[in-house]
């Protein structure tokens, strides 16, 4: 931290009082190249700290390009019961066998079931959903 303060409180000022600023804007024509080369850093930051600012300013003019609001979020359901205003599957537990897999990606040509269509879907986006496994839990056998 010692590092830090020293730069801030002594080389930094050190190095601004040193360089060749002029006192008029046309005093600029009369710098030597050495001189301009001195200036280019703090020139480069300058230029940075106003890119930066009217890049954010800009963001923020359009709304903000950041929340991607122009751009339609696609959707999941590419097919399955499209007609439908929302689509909910119920299904009766009686009806489960011991062990029931259900899709989660809508590719499913079994829809609600999984058929493993994830697989396919995964490797074509780089996605990574899997089926939802649904399993019975076997009653303990009480006769022990």
């Amino acid at each position: 931290m010692e590092a830090v303060k020293f730069f801030f409180q002594t080389q930094l000022p050190a190095y601004l009082k040193a360089l060749p600023i002029p006192s008029t804007v046309a005093g600029f024509a009369d710098l030597s190249g050495n001189e301009w080369i001195q200036l280019l850093p703090v020139i480069g930051f300058c230029v940075l700290l106003v890119y930066l600012f009217l890049a954010n300013l800009l963001e923020i003019g359009r709304g903000g390009a950041r929340e991607e609001s122009d751009k339609p979020v696609p959707a999941v359901n590419l097919s399955i019961d499209k007609e439908k205003d929302k689509v909910a599957t119920s299904v009766d537990i009686e009806d489960l066998d011991d062990k029931t897999v259900y899709c989660r990606c809508w590719r499913s040509k079994k829809f609600p079931l999984c058929d493993g269509s994830h697989n396919t879907h995964n490797k074509e986006t780089g996605d990574n959903v899997g089926p939802l496994i649904v399993k019975r839990k076997q009653p303990k056998d009480k006769s022990q």
